[in-house]
């Protein structure tokens, strides 16, 4: 099968954890140990997240005596999308010796008049308690939303409408290449005036990125994977209800935070809808269990998994 794994932000740099480098790279071991057993039988793309990556660099550039002006926001998800890239392809070449491995640096379509300029949610960088995130907004002119039990940096999150270079990637798939691509759901990008293309100060869900991209590449599953056993109602209350498997139109009925398994909810249902294809969101230590039916919360047209014909 043909199978797009997103990997969680926090699933690289685990939630209260420092972000050094080689915290991160140990983090990256691991999923490439993960996902090495999925690629020996499976087509693997691999996308990424980069929240808590790009809330660190934008801060360092943000305290950067020698800058006039920070780096903007698709220069630092570029940046990001190379360092996890690099990270990522070291650790699969070496989990998977003699195998072809490629990490892109890619760009994302998105519109210029697009409502979430007006009203960011998407959590980037560490986490705070109140008095010190709402000094740094005030430092930095950041907007600051509460996440969960802290309050994190929210940015602008426009909707994907296309990664730029799905040919290229599509391309390099077929050739039997795991492809690492669309980091961070890829720099934002807009066309100008003149149509050519320009980055945007933005970053973009990177499971909704994965889910138009899984469209784009005839992926027969998609798994959002982060740091969460299933998706579960009434989250962090004594009412906690886990959920196994489901239907796009079951989920839908649910609420879930805008800032956190929202996007992921939202990007597994686009996905299943459209496709009529197997989606799930689970932990990443259990990618080979969600492929067979056995963790996860796991998303199909009429909540069966696997099929008969399909493994």
């Amino acid at each position: 099968m043909r199978v797009l794994v997103a990997l969680g932000g926090n699933a690289l740099l685990r939630r209260g954890q420092r972000p050094d480098a080689d915290a991160q790279r140990e983090n990256v071991r691991l999923a490439a140990a993960s996902l090495a057993r999925l690629a020996v039988e499976h087509e693997l793309i691999v996308t990424h997240g980069n929240g808590p990556q790009v809330g660190v660099l934008a801060l360092e550039s943000a305290h950067d005596p020698n800058l006039s002006r920070p780096y903007p926001l698709d220069t630092i998800g570029a940046e990001t999308q190379g360092m996890i890239g690099y990270w990522l392809l070291q650790a699969l070449q070496n989990a998977l010796p003699g195998r072809q491995v490629a990490s892109l640096i890619n760009q994302t379509l998105v519109s210029a008049v697009d409502p979430a300029f007006d009203d960011p949610t998407k959590f980037v960088g560490q986490v705070y308690e109140k008095e010190e995130a709402e000094k740094l907004a005030a430092e930095y002119g950041w907007t600051v939303k509460r996440d969960g039990a802290h309050w994190r940096r929210v940015v602008p999150s426009p909707a994907p409408q296309r990664v730029v270079e799905t040919r290229l990637i599509r391309r390099l798939v077929r050739d039997g290449v795991l492809t690492i691509c669309a980091g961070g759901g890829g720099v934002p990008v807009i066309r100008n005036e003149v149509g050519r293309l320009q980055g945007i100060e933005a970053v973009v869900d990177k499971d909704l990125t994965a889910s138009v991209l899984a469209e784009a590449l005839e992926a027969d599953v998609f798994m959002s994977l982060t740091d969460v056993p299933r998706v579960a109602r009434h989250f962090g209350t004594p009412r906690q209800e886990e959920i196994g498997h489901t239907t796009p139109h079951e989920l839908r009925a649910e609420h879930f935070p805008a800032g956190s398994m929202g996007p992921k909810v939202e990007a597994v249902a686009r996905f299943v809808e459209t496709t009529g294809d197997m989606a799930a969101i689970g932990r990443l230590e259990d990618a080979a269990l969600i492929l067979e039916g056995k963790a996860g919360t796991i998303v199909t047209p009429n909540a069966t998994w696997p099929l008969a014909s399909t493994l």
